[in-house]
């Protein structure tokens, strides 16, 4: 038999256990993670360190300047805890009330942001976003002195008009609609522009063939415009409801949860056992039982809101 010889001008093949395989780590395949790392240390250290020793927090309970494992008992104690139940109820009454009427607001501001007969669009657009930029400390004082019983601006023209004053921080459902009237002030324009974003991407053939069809103005926005903008609707009712359940700033600054906890809110609460009664274990679970609601709600949204499909 005569052995088998490569062609000339070329090296003879090798077989698979003699192929040189690339080292499997390299400087060049490890520079990805090099650049990745250092944010994934901060994630670490800033974000998942924190939310699982909040955890572990809040099975134990400070007894006598020492923490003691108590288990699942501060969730438990969630259960009889009336404070609890009060702020969650205010909470709710804010996110089934406020929370609709603002998304009905900013849906009409983007339908009117984006029609040809309003003249001077861009300004409107950006004085009507620009309440979102304001810091939620800096209006919330200014809704505080705006809303004063005594010295309010807003009861010196009522006053003008014929009006007596009005209660607005000092009566427990007039403190209820003067925190609702802060949070649609400051939110509706950034929900609006939002909307506005998914509103110009509906194409214009959808609505010529409506007009085709007989179909008016109002029928145009039920049928075209509304399902066009389920996605942002979407979008921003569950980050309007997330916000909602976390709402801490106006309520704090405007009336401290008061008159009569009238407008004590979950974030309310939480705070006040942490850094008032100092029950950072009590805080912890109120904080995870709120976890688990925004995860409930958000589930359900997505449920009902987000394509059947």
């Amino acid at each position: 038999m005569t052995a088998l010889t490569s062609p000339a001008g070329t090296k003879p093949r090798t077989g698979p256990a003699e192929r040189t395989r690339p080292p499997r780590f390299t400087a060049r395949r490890l520079a990805p993670y090099a650049f990745v790392l250092p944010a994934l240390l901060l994630f670490a250290a800033f974000k998942i360190y924190p939310i699982v020793q909040s955890f572990v927090l809040s099975l134990y309970k400070t007894v006598g300047g020492a923490d003691t494992f108590v288990g699942a008992d501060n969730y438990a104690r969630l259960l009889d805890d009336p404070l609890f139940w009060t702020a969650l109820r205010n909470t709710a009454v804010i996110l089934a009330v406020q929370v609709p009427v603002m998304l009905a607001l900013a849906t009409g501001l983007a339908v009117a942001f984006d029609s040809a007969l309003l003249r001077g669009r861009s300004v409107f657009r950006l004085g009507f976003f620009l309440p979102m930029i304001t810091g939620l400390v800096a209006y919330g004082l200014i809704f505080s002195v705006l809303l004063n019983e005594k010295y309010g601006l807003v009861n010196w023209l009522l006053g003008l008009a014929g009006i007596g004053e009005v209660p607005w921080l000092v009566d427990p459902l007039w403190a209820k609609i003067s925190l609702g009237l802060a949070l649609t002030w400051h939110y509706t324009g950034y929900n609006a522009v939002i909307l506005l974003a998914r509103l110009q991407s509906i194409p214009t053939e959808l609505y010529d063939a409506a007009s085709v069809d007989g179909a008016g103005a109002w029928k145009s926005f039920l049928h075209v415009t509304l399902p066009g903008l389920r996605p942002a609707i979407l979008l921003t009712t569950v980050l309007s409801t997330i916000g909602t359940l976390q709402i801490f700033d106006e309520p704090y600054i405007l009336t401290r949860g008061g008159p009569d906890n009238a407008t004590l809110t979950i974030g309310v609460y939480l705070y006040q056992n942490a850094f008032v009664y100092f029950d950072f274990g009590y805080a912890s679970a109120i904080a995870y039982a709120l976890a688990v609601l925004i995860g409930i709600l958000g589930v359900i949204q997505f449920r009902v809101l987000g394509d059947r499909k």
